[in-house]
Order: C-alpha cells, then structure tokens, then sequence
C-alpha cells in the first residue's frame, strides 16, 4: 500500500518507519524549507527493533491509499496547506490529540473518507529522520469503518508489536483515549512531574484520580463507555519515567495542545452541565506554565 505521512515528528517517524519496515511505500510530507536537508532515510531505536529505512519526500501530499496526520493540533490548519488534492487520497486517518479535528477534517474532505483513529504512546523526533520510541507500548485503536482498507496493515503492526484494536462505536473509541491522556498530560504538565513522581504523591496522585472521574463524566455524557477505574489501574501500572508531549512542549517553550487535550472536557461538561473543578485548575495552571515558559 502507498502510505503518506503528513507531520514526520515522533508519532508520524513511528508508523513511517514500522511501515516502510513493513514493505509498504511512505512518503513523508515535509515543508519546502526542510525538505532539501531531510535525510532519506527514517532512523527508529524502538521496543520493535533499531533500524533505518529509506522513505521518499514531498512537500505536498501525493496520491495515495492512507494519509496518515500526525501533527500537532496547534499545527494543523497551517499542514492542510500542504493537502491540495484531497481526491488522490483514498482514507485519511488522523492520530491528533483530542477529538474535534474529526468534525473539521470531515468538513473539508467529507465523512466517509476519514477514519476515527487514537494511538498511546511516548515517542518522540531527537532529530530530523531519527525516532526514539521510549514507551514500552504503542496501542493503535482504528473505528471499524476502516477494517476493510487496513486490516492486513492493522495486522502487520501488531505482528511488529504495536497493541492493535479496531472498535464499532467512535465516541468510546475517541473518548477512551481522552480519559487517559488528558488527566496524565495535564497533572504532568501543572506539576512538571514523571508518571512515577504522581503517583508516589498523594496530593497530585488525588488530582490525577478525580480529573480521571471528571472526563469519564463528560465522555458518558458524550456517549462514550469508559471505565475510570480501569483507567485507573492501568495508569498505576505505568513505567514511572514517562513524560507526556504536553509536559515536553512547555518546557521547550512550544506552544501546547491545551486546547485539543482539555477544551472538549471543559466545553461538554458546561454543555451537560457536569463540574470538572480540578481539570479547570489543571489547564490554568498549565496555561500559566506555559506563559512563563514562552
């Protein structure tokens, strides 16, 4: 299969390389100005194996069978410029942070072409072509509306190592990520702290535990079936080194993904009339760090 890869940073040099590792053609979509100076190969130190693989570069999205977006939120109106022929693409599956691209991809592209999608993992670009995957895991959650086209893909990631599921019902398939990365992102990010250092605290690990309850509220409300006490113990279970992208971004002076990761907590709980106090307290202590930060 022809893959394209809009956003060549941790999440998107992750699934380039596996992919092209996997015998499948990837293009990764770079802007102009980095384009000469991208190397031509994908370099990955992973869980699944350290390898390089050549990928081909294009500043615009070619035709192909799966484009793949895996920037930022906060980068994502400037990418799609970069997407001038939206009909040589055949499925777009987005793997954002948050959950209302969906509505705006489906708005421009059409709802049928793209695909509900979320993945969990802590990778991240040390440098231009080259990818550290620190997480132990990768879990790809694809809707079923996407089974057809990339079902023997889903299969082949999953042989390499990555936790695959294909699920019916998008509002659990998107909110189930939500109940796990925005408590995790938040709380790291407000406190500067490593999943080990919040859980080991009883005042941040309480913080942790009711924004946990407070989005499994709201992903109720939305029609999401979420579990917060598995959540819970799944979180507990955590190696206790890993640090969340947000918590990367502010302290790199970046600007986060506030808005994608909490915004949709804190409008549908005001839209169902649910309380979500300490995530509230969470994305202004972030908005502040972040502020001071750069």
């Amino acid at each position: 299969m022809k893959h394209a890869i809009l956003g060549a940073g941790g999440v998107g040099g992750l699934i380039g390389a596996c992919l092209a590792r996997l015998g499948h053609s990837v293009t990764l979509v770079l802007r102009p100005e980095s384009l000469a100076q991208y190397p031509e190969q994908l370099r990955l130190e992973s869980a699944f194996g350290n390898f390089s693989v050549p990928v081909s570069r294009a500043a615009e999205v070619p035709s192909a069978d799966v484009l793949w977006i895996t920037v930022k939120a906060t980068q994502l109106d400037v990418a799609l410029t970069s997407f001038t022929k939206p009909e040589s693409v055949q499925a777009i599956v987005p793997l954002l942070n948050g959950i209302d691209h969906l509505a705006l991809l489906r708005s421009k592209y059409g709802a049928e072409r793209v695909i509900g999608a979320t993945i969990a993992v802590e990778t991240e670009r040390v440098a231009p072509g080259h990818i550290v995957h620190r997480s132990p895991f990768a879990r790809l959650n694809v809707s079923s509306k996407g089974q057809a086209l990339l079902g023997s893909t889903v299969a082949q990631l999953q042989q390499m190592g990555f936790e695959c599921r294909f699920v019916d019902d998008e509002p659990t398939l998107m909110w189930s990520k939500m109940v796990f990365l925005a408590p995790l992102a938040l709380t790291s990010t407000a406190g500067d702290l490593t999943t080990g250092q919040i859980t080991s605290d009883p005042a941040w690990r309480q913080q942790l535990e009711t924004c946990v309850r407070e989005v499994a509220a709201v992903a109720t409300a939305e029609g999401g079936k979420v579990d917060a006490e598995a959540v819970l113990a799944g979180m507990m279970k955590m190696p206790g080194n890993i640090r969340s992208s947000m918590q990367k971004d502010v302290a790199q002076g970046k600007r986060p993904e506030l808005d994608a990761i909490a915004g949709p907590i804190l409008r549908g709980g005001q839209r169902h009339g649910i309380e979500v106090p300490v995530t509230k307290k969470l994305a202004e202590a972030v908005r502040r760090r972040a502020s001071l930060r750069g």
